[in-house]
């Protein structure tokens, strides 16, 4: 990078810092600004304006409103006030929306329900979310059913968008209600520091979190999108992304609403439509899931796919090697790296288009934005401490290490308002970390900071594992797996091989019928060290497990190991002497677990 560069980079990073400080200056713990308040401005200046495109309906803010009022006083009359949860479990669709806008201007709170969860899990996010009432969609109540004999405490439930046996009838409840404008006095009282939402965590190695959403981090996060992006409200952003995550329901909807632009909303993600949407609503920008990027890349060329009004997009989880050719196959004008966590305080944006980069910090800014990686000990999970000093050691550039955030309470940016149960938010507290008495917000997550400020995401703490005495990052085994010809997707993990230390690497992988298992193992030696490489191949012959946000569960893969006589798909192992993968018999795996196999 020459110096001009530079010097414009620097320019546009304090540029974007000091619009977003103008635009949440007022936004405190104690403000009286609630979501209500910033999404009611368009309500009154641009009434007639569309807010939402959805198949065939355009929604205007006035109309958006409406709905929010009758859903606010559905609310009322069941007795739901200040502080109180309503659970919602329902499809993409503008009625989603007015639910949680509705529940926001009377002070009460929105628990967003992924709708992929069944059974024991959906079960357990009700119970936490506190809810007496759950906004059913009708297309989902199988879903609900599966959960009723683990519900612990009776829910009334309102089914919306058809009939549902055992619940009361939303929609005739809501046509009673009047759609005039809720007086602001319905929330007085409420304040920046109040709960507007519960999200909830993905749940990709265990049992979901109920994150806290106040109004005031709730606006943070959508006017940092906003400016990141210098929206205006000419705008249009296309959402696939389920609006029960923070994703699709707060980031790409307050990217827009912020700036009194609209929404093109979608059931779900669909490469096929995706090019054929873009020609038909004609968005300006486009928030991914890197997943997203990879389906579009795999689809057949589409007659449509450069000639559209993308400006933008914005995402994270885009990976490196396919970075280049996502922005060069789509003519795309910029692409915005992110990286944060729904209820943590540590944000960083990528503006200017560094490939693999998920944001910076320059040295400079580092005291306003006190974002740290520390060195990490993988097999205790925890920080590395000082021996002499009992303080955490912070990591040099290019060192990989956790990423936290020091934790600031009067602060909007870097609060940590922490999860529905205390035991859980205890978790994520990090004391002592430099000083004693200051407190860090653990991120959960291994990255590196190059000398120029920018970082990159490595691994999940917990999917990182440790194997012949090197840390082994699934993300690049991952990586270098994925542009391999006749690969689809590929999900890494480790698992236990007798007594052997540490764990073993284990890619379970999606692949066409011509896959090359000789070349894939010369591929992988030279890409890979050898203690990165997977020794474990299984061909997966369903679709690989995901999460509503279209990230891989790994859960149930590596409570399943590599046992032929419980897993049925076919499984290979990287013979050390042969180096080339073998097909994987009971034998064979008995005589690696006695150590007869050296490994």
């Amino acid at each position: 990078m020459g110096a001009f560069d530079a010097i414009v980079r620097e320019f546009n990073f304090l540029r974007m810092g000091i619009r977003l400080s103008r635009r949440v200056k007022e936004l405190t713990p104690d403000s009286t600004v609630t979501v209500a308040d910033a999404l009611e401005r368009w309500v009154h200046e641009t009434p007639d304006a569309p807010a939402i495109h959805f198949e065939d309906r355009v929604i205007s803010w006035k109309e958006l409103d409406q709905g929010a009022a009758r859903f606010a006083r559905w609310a009322m009359a069941q007795g739901v006030g200040k502080g109180d949860a309503v659970a919602i479990l329902m499809e993409n669709r503008p009625e989603f929306i007015m639910a949680w806008f509705g529940l926001v201007k009377i002070g009460a709170i929105g628990a967003l329900i992924n709708t992929h969860q069944t059974a024991a899990p959906l079960a357990h996010s009700l119970n936490i979310s506190g809810a007496r009432h759950l906004i059913l969609d009708a297309a989902l109540a199988e879903h609900y059913r599966s959960a009723v004999p683990r519900i612990e405490t009776p829910m009334i439930v309102w089914a919306s968008g058809g009939a549902v046996e055992g619940a009361a009838d939303l929609d005739a409840a809501l046509a009673q209600m009047s759609p005039a404008p809720i007086p602001r006095p319905f929330r007085e009282g409420l304040v920046g520091s109040d709960k507007a939402l519960y999200i909830y965590t993905s749940g990709t190695t265990g049992l979901p979190k109920a994150a806290v959403i106040t109004h005031v981090r709730m606006q943070v996060m959508m006017q940092a999108f906003s400016v990141s992006v210098g929206a205006t409200s000419k705008d249009v952003m296309y959402d696939v992304l389920p609006l029960y995550h923070s994703a699709g329901g707060i980031c790409a909807l307050g990217t827009v609403f912020m700036a009194g632009g609209s929404v093109v909303l979608r059931r779900k993600f669909s490469a096929s439509h995706f090019w054929e949407d873009c020609a038909k609503y004609k968005p300006t920008l486009f928030q991914y899931i890197g997943e997203l990027c990879r389906y579009l890349l795999n689809a057949p060329p589409h007659p449509q796919e450069t000639a559209h009004s993308l400006r933008l997009v914005i995402g994270n989880g885009l990976r490196p090697e396919i970075w280049p050719a996502f922005q060069s196959r789509f003519r795309i004008p910029k692409i915005v790296e992110f990286y944060g966590a729904t209820e943590g305080n540590v944000a960083l944006l990528n503006t200017d288009g560094k490939t693999g980069a998920v944001g910076r910090i320059p040295n400079y800014a580092r005291k306003k934005l006190p974002v740290y990686i520390v060195k990490f000990d993988i097999e205790t999970e925890q920080p590395v401490r000082d021996p002499a000093t009992g303080f955490c050691i912070e990591c040099a550039p290019g060192e990989a290490g956790e990423a936290i955030g020091r934790i600031d309470p009067n602060e909007p940016r870097t609060r940590f308002d922490g999860y529905s149960k205390g035991s859980d938010t205890e978790k994520k507290l990090l004391r002592d970390v430099f000083a004693k008495g200051d407190l860090f917000f653990r991120t959960g997550d291994l990255l590196r900071r190059d000398a120029q400020g920018y970082f990159y995401f490595v691994d999940r703490i917990g999917d990182t594992f440790r194997w012949k005495g090197e840390n082994v990052a699934t993300s690049e085994v991952a990586e270098a797996l994925s542009v391999y010809p006749g690969i689809k997707e590929a999900n890494v993990y480790g698992v236990k091989v007798g007594d052997l230390d540490g764990r073993a690497g284990m890619a379970a992988i999606v692949a066409g019928p011509d896959l090359d298992l000789a070349g894939l193992a010369a591929h992988l030696e030279n890409q890979l060290a050898a203690y990165a490489r997977p020794l474990i191949i299984r061909l997966l012959q369903n679709e690989m497990e995901i999460t509503g946000t279209f990230k891989h569960r790994k859960v149930e893969l590596v409570k399943e190991g590599f046992d032929p006589a419980t897993v049925a798909d076919p499984m290979f192992w990287l013979d050390p002497e042969s180096k080339s993968y073998k097909p994987l018999d009971a034998a064979t795996h008995a005589r690696m677990l006695s150590g007869e196999i050296r490994l």
